[in-house]
């Protein structure tokens, strides 16, 4: 969970002719799948993409993250781009010791959305629960259940034919014989 400090502003009131200032808000904001689903209900189009977000966009994504209870909507007015990149380095942390380390990139991009992670998410039978868990940590989840799920790769001639004698040479060290 991360929590960002929108701080008090003050401004002036061109129709009441005074000045308004807004209260500090702290907000505990988290990238998960519940807020990735928010938000593309709402803009129509996967989030998890290389396409740059529009302020707009960003600044409404943390209103998508936030969990903190009874927020003013006009403190989201607010958002500096300092705080949009405070999220944005929250969002690229892995949140696990998980490493992958032969992990080939496809060739065909799949568009990832939300419906695509809750799929993955039922036939692996993964919980509901994690929805809430920091995506990054989910996706993880997802990939080695996926690598778990795999049936064991096959042996190359070499490989086979390198056990097979690895084994004939203890077994005739075990049975004292020449073969």
């Amino acid at each position: 969970m991360l929590k960002v400090t929108i701080p008090s502003v003050e401004q002036y009131d061109e129709t009441n002719q005074e000045f308004i200032t807004s209260k500090e808000q702290v907000l505990q904001l988290e990238h998960s799948l519940v807020s990735l689903s928010k938000w593309e209900s709402k803009w129509c189009k996967p989030f998890l993409s290389k396409d740059e977000k529009t302020f707009e966009e960003s600044t409404d994504y943390i209103c998508c993250m936030t969990l903190t209870q009874n927020v003013d909507p006009e403190v989201y007015k607010y958002i500096t781009q300092e705080i949009i990149n405070q999220v944005s380095r929250y969002i690229e942390l892995p949140m696990t010791a998980t490493i992958f380390s032969n992990s080939k990139k496809s060739k065909t991009r799949e568009i990832i959305t939300a419906e695509v992670i809750y799929y993955w998410m039922i036939t692996m039978t993964i919980p509901f629960e994690c929805q809430k868990w920091h995506l990054n940590r989910l996706l993880t989840l997802i990939n080695v259940c996926n690598i778990k799920n795999q049936p064991p790769k096959k042996m190359s001639r070499n490989e086979t034919m390198s056990r097979n004698s690895a084994l004939n040479a203890s077994r005739r060290k075990a049975l004292h014989t020449n073969g």
